[in-house]
């Protein structure tokens, strides 16, 4: 009988071990010490694929787009969205190589795919990449059609009429897309704020400028509004003319007229200097005509990168550089 009875007492023990042992929350950690993941349910993925599947509608000027989070393919047809990207560190998979801005030549490298020019993008080469995005802008935006039979895309051209909403909107949208929203926060603050100084000491020479863009020979004007307004309406120099054309390639205008007008300040936009390679707008620029105005006699002649203004305006580093061009540019 005694055996009987310690024979039983084992068991009732060994019973009561196994229950202690399963019963309860675990507080077993991982191999770094810290909790373990409860595991998914049926149909449910962790929480770092659900991050990597998560899919946004992106709406923009030609419709709206499905994008995934976090895409690792992107090819991007807008250089003012390159250096945005540049800026936040995201890497683009291919870009079109043609008259790609100086500060941005380290894309000419072979890793990156070439996607062809800015008006005839190389819908093979695309095709082959496989995008998980396409980002193109207003000369691609005639073949949105044939962008979007390839991979998501979605349209990041700069509004000039409204900049710096539309420059905003759109370097939101990217630190969204790629989880960079403090990032983008933080660059935007910074823009924000020295445009702010700029405006109030624009505003406070009661000076007034003339924006033209020199091109083989020929100078158009440009206002409020266009391509190169941010000058105007949101850097706070005032137009000397307020009737100039607002529109993609200017007002074609003749020296007389600068002289006419004769504003303090003559910023010129050199187009040939991307285009052609060689810059020639200081020869066209101060003939003898334009030598009899304000801006030239008290050396108010400011020659900006059309690689900023031209090229990849609208972008986190390209906007923070214009700023600082006519700050300098305001003697």
């Amino acid at each position: 009988m005694k055996k009987v009875a310690l024979y039983l007492m084992i068991a009732v023990l060994a019973v009561f071990a196994v229950a202690c042992g399963s019963g309860g929350a675990s507080t077993t950690g991982s191999a770094n010490g810290g909790a373990e993941q409860p595991k998914a349910q049926e149909g449910q993925g962790t929480p770092a694929t659900e991050a990597q599947s998560e899919e946004l509608t992106i709406k923009h000027q030609l419709g709206e787009t499905k994008v995934k989070k976090n895409p690792k393919k992107v090819v991007v047809f807008d250089f003012g969205t390159l250096d945005t990207l540049d800026k936040l560190g995201i890497e683009v998979a291919g870009l079109p190589k043609a008259s790609i801005p100086a500060y941005l030549e380290k894309y000419k490298d072979d890793k990156y795919a070439n996607a062809g020019g800015l008006k005839e993008p190389d819908f093979e080469k695309i095709n082959e990449v496989k995008p998980d995005l396409i980002i193109i802008s207003g000369r691609q935006q005639n073949m949105y059609e044939e962008f979007k039979a390839i991979a998501p895309t979605i349209y990041m051209g700069v509004d000039t009429s409204r900049y710096m909403e539309s420059f905003t909107e759109n370097a939101k949208t990217i630190g969204q897309i790629f989880g960079k929203e403090s990032a983008v926060e933080e660059e935007l603050a910074k823009i924000n704020e020295s445009i702010k100084k700029l405006n109030e000491k624009a505003t406070a020479s009661g000076k007034n400028a003339l924006i033209i863009l020199a091109n083989d020979g020929k100078v158009s004007a440009y206002g409020a509004g266009s391509r190169f307004g941010i000058i105007h309406d949101v850097f706070g120099v005032a137009p000397v003319d307020k009737n100039i054309e607002a529109s993609t390639h200017g007002q074609s205008i003749s020296f007389e007229y600068i002289v006419e007008k004769n504003p303090d300040y003559l910023f010129v936009v050199d187009r040939g200097a991307v285009v052609g390679g060689q810059s020639s707008a200081k020869n066209v620029v101060e003939n003898e005509l334009v030598k009899k105005t304000k801006a030239f006699k008290e050396g108010h002649v400011a020659y900006l990168k059309p690689d900023f203004w031209y090229l990849s305006g609208g972008g986190l580093i390209s906007v923070s550089e214009m700023v600082k061009e006519i700050d300098n540019g305001l003697k």
